[in-house]
């Protein structure tokens, strides 16, 4: 299924310089073309922002699955403003959900962002050039030689 199965990575909404909105319609047609190209699979890793704007989009095309892929039991329970609320109806929706971790430790993010690289061979990144998980993600992509990945212009 790896061949068929696509996951985003992306940075927190205060790390991008384009609107919620912007973003928003960028991985829509992503998705859109990412679903004509025959990906059947998407994996969100449930972070705010555009892994939760992913899975939302995804939920909205009922040909296709969504795997969230949580980083740990009880992540994403103490956010602030509205993000808890909408990773619980995501999760609620999904076709799957995977802990990768059984619990927090400081290398959590960075085990789910491979486990999630080595289960797609797409990888739709919003990423505009700043250190982090984002930056990471995409070097690991970037090291297997199956996995494309399709850059939001930010």
């Amino acid at each position: 299924m790896r061949e068929r199965t696509c996951c985003f990575t992306g940075h927190r909404p205060e790390k991008l310089k384009i609107s919620e909105q912007a973003v928003i319609a960028q991985l829509e047609a992503a998705i859109q073309d990412a679903i004509r190209e025959g990906y059947t699979t998407f994996i969100s890793g449930m972070a705010k922002g555009v892994d939760i704007w992913g899975a939302e989009l995804v939920l909205q095309h009922p040909q296709v699955r969504l795997i969230c892929a949580v980083p740990f039991r009880g992540f994403g329970m103490r956010w602030e403003g509205d993000w808890t609320e909408r990773f619980c109806r995501v999760i609620k929706q999904a076709d799957k959900v995977i802990y990768i971790c059984p619990g927090y430790s400081t290398d959590v993010f960075q085990t789910r962002n491979i486990w999630m690289v080595d289960h797609s061979s797409l990888v739709i990144a919003a990423y505009n050039g700043t250190p982090g998980g984002t930056r990471n993600t995409i070097m690991y992509a970037q090291s297997k030689a199956d996995c494309e990945i399709h850059y939001l212009p930010l």
